[in-house]
């Protein structure tokens, strides 16, 4: 399949917001998602395993951070949400390789998974179709000015993302890309 113009990333079409800086143990900006982050509950032969995140840099009044990844080249109309944790605490400035599993126990105190795009909690791998081209896999930690977000396990992504919209102060990004 050749590939398409892609999709712009999520926050193209946003309010430009300061940058902080956002690192990985697991994941390289530009490189390729390793098996590990890559799905086996959706047949692509990986862990589900969510990488090591680290950040630094936000802004002096933050309050939380979300953590998302985003897919938006997969094929629908509205991308694929990953993973998405809200309410991580201000003092907290990494999720350890795993944090994203379903159970929300390797998470910090407060906070939680909503629903990924497959209708569950936690972090999802990469899965696009086979033959298709190289998916981008967008990693965002989200510096907020609220404590928490105020939605709940059950709230949709694109309900969180409107918040988060409303309440982000700063953005960090990292970029991996996948294809089977």
């Amino acid at each position: 399949m050749s590939e398409p113009t892609k999709p712009p990333l999520p926050y193209e079409y946003l309010p430009a917001k300061p940058t902080f800086t956002l690192t990985s143990a697991d994941l390289t900006d530009g490189g390729v998602l390793p098996t590990a982050q890559v799905s086996g509950v959706m047949g692509a032969g990986g862990d589900d395993l969510s990488p090591q995140l680290s950040w630094s840099g936000f802004p002096a009044g933050t309050k939380s951070f979300a953590v998302t990844c985003f897919d938006p080249d997969a094929p629908t109309h509205s991308g694929f949400w990953h993973w998405v944790v809200v309410d991580v605490p201000a003092t907290v400035t990494e999720l350890a390789g795993g944090a994203g599993a379903s159970d929300g126990k390797a998470l910090p105190a407060g906070a939680f998974h909503v629903r990924n795009d497959t209708g569950g909690p936690g972090y999802v791998g990469a899965a696009p179709p086979e033959g298709h081209y190289p998916h981008r896999y967008v990693f965002t930690v989200h510096a907020l000015d609220v404590a928490e977000l105020g939605v709940d396990e059950t709230a949709t992504p694109a309900f969180v993302g409107f918040n988060l919209f409303a309440h982000t102060l700063a953005r960090a990004v990292l970029v991996s890309t996948y294809a089977r």
